[in-house]
């Protein structure tokens, strides 16, 4: 063998080493609050039943998982985000400019935002209207829009109890928030002519306390003082039943048959994004989400239901394991 290609060939060797040296086993993964209980829980099955280290798994909320997720691709940038909304396109366009523009889609079911207290209260049944005027910023006054005057229930509805209104949910960069900001604030807010326009801005007095992207923290606020309400996914108060208890919100109590059905108003659809250019890095991550995705997770009886996820139906759970065999790629068209 001559020089040249003696040295091509311990060329080639030496970068194929170097290539399954870059190459990592455990998968990172950021993203919604309300997604982290099932996929702390595939993560578990994943380390337990494979041979790979368990992925590691950060609750940033769905906003800061994004901007995490679309910062780059390589080392030091996640794989995988969980979110407990669909990516806006201001994300995906971000995601673009900075170099991540082969992303997979992966729905895994269904939630519902939870409007919910401690059991030692009696139930008390709510309207989106009245929520809307328990935490907007400005509310309609006589015709005119005012900074927020109420600060009992009764002042909004003589049908509700004499009580302090104090509410904790999550801040601004939750999934969370952003569904209740639009199936919640937006949607009530078109009840009232005198915005005009859609309104979601939050009253910063009190009568709204930021509770951080951890739910089990504002679980824990509502054992403590019985006078709040709380706001978080609907898994969370199914697991904390025995302390809680949810309000109806316009006449519908949240159940997983109401929200699978799409008859509570207050539901939304939960997904987590694949950074397909990791693929070489981290080629392992596909085996983690065929895992999440398979029927023995989130098919019919699967085991994420019992911890409070609603399962998609059939016929999406086939459409999303071929899209994931597939590696579909997402679109900006896909989310207009």
């Amino acid at each position: 063998m001559n020089r040249i290609l003696k040295t091509t060939v311990l060329a080639a060797a030496v970068m194929s080493v170097a290539g399954v040296a870059q190459a990592r086993e455990q998968i990172n993964i950021v993203g919604s609050s309300t997604v982290y209980p099932f996929s702390s829980f595939v993560a578990e099955e994943f380390g337990a039943t494979t041979n790979y280290p368990t992925p590691v798994i950060e609750g940033t909320g769905s906003g800061g998982g994004m901007r995490l997720f679309c910062n780059g691709v390589g080392t030091g940038t996640p794989d995988v985000t969980n979110s407990s909304r669909r990516m806006k396109v201001s994300e995906f366009e971000r995601c673009v400019e900075n170099g991540v523009t082969d992303i997979t889609e992966v729905y895994i079911g269904s939630d519902g935002i939870a409007f919910a207290q401690s059991n030692e209260n009696e139930p008390m049944p709510v309207t989106r209207e009245q929520i809307f005027l328990a935490v907007a910023d400005m509310v309609p006054v006589d015709g005119e829009l005012v900074k927020n005057p109420y600060t009992n229930w009764s002042q909004i509805d003589a049908s509700l109890p004499d009580r302090e209104i104090v509410i904790v949910g999550p801040p601004t960069t939750s999934g969370t928030r952003d569904s209740f900001d639009e199936l919640i604030m937006e949607a009530a807010s078109e009840s009232f002519p005198e915005y005009g326009e859609e309104y979601s801005d939050i009253r910063t007095d009190g009568g709204w306390v930021d509770g951080g992207e951890n739910d089990n923290l504002i679980v824990q606020r509502l054992t403590q003082d019985t006078t709040a309400f709380g706001v978080f996914g609907y898994s969370f108060l199914e697991e904390n039943d025995h302390v809680l208890i949810g309000s109806s919100i316009d006449g519908v109590d949240p159940t997983p048959e109401t929200i699978a059905n799409d008859e509570y108003p207050v539901a939304r659809t939960m997904f987590f994004y694949i950074k397909n250019q990791h693929a070489d890095e981290v080629p392992v991550m596909y085996e983690y989400a065929e895992m999440f995705a398979s029927d023995m997770m989130i098919g019919e009886g699967g085991l994420l239901k019992d911890i409070g996820l609603i399962l998609p139906t059939a016929d999406a759970l086939e459409q999303v394991q071929a899209d994931l065999a597939d590696r579909k790629q997402l679109t900006k068209e896909d989310l207009e």
